[in-house]
């Protein structure tokens, strides 16, 4: 199941990038703020619940997702590795995890098992005091 994510649904902001720049560090703003409400969204509902679950510090206790893009200096390139980054989150959510089923051990794998911790118990015996 793959959910795409609608642009209109998600909100830019501009904010001014950190660490070092130049001349034009104070007054360009090319970093963004992307904000994406999970609740609000067209994702479907077994996505949107997989998406809140997560224990991730991206999302708000509101279920907004809050990604900062800052590692260009083009805002437009920002937007799009912003854009990609929420899109690769969405799709970790959407591939629904395999459910495990418990075996039982074979019998002959339990044996093996006695068997060594019987060998071990013997050898660790034989490590007591040499009495003369």
């Amino acid at each position: 199941m793959s959910a795409t994510i609608d642009p209109g649904e998600v909100e830019f902001s501009a904010i001014r990038a950190q660490g070092p720049g130049g001349q034009n560090v104070n007054k360009v703003s090319c970093a963004v703020h992307l904000r994406f409400d999970v609740g609000a969204s067209s994702l479907p509902d077994p996505i949107k619940e997989r998406l809140l679950a997560l224990s991730d510090q991206r999302i708000t206790q509101a279920g907004v997702v809050v990604l900062k893009a800052q590692q260009s200096r083009s805002l437009e390139q920002n937007k799009e590795d912003a854009l990609r980054r929420l899109q690769e989150l969405v799709d970790s959510v959407a591939v629904l995890p395999t459910v495990r089923r418990a075996t039982r051990p074979t019998r002959s794998s339990q044996r093996k098992r006695l068997d060594s911790k019987t060998r071990s118990g013997q050898t660790k015996a034989m490590r007591g005091k040499v009495s003369e």
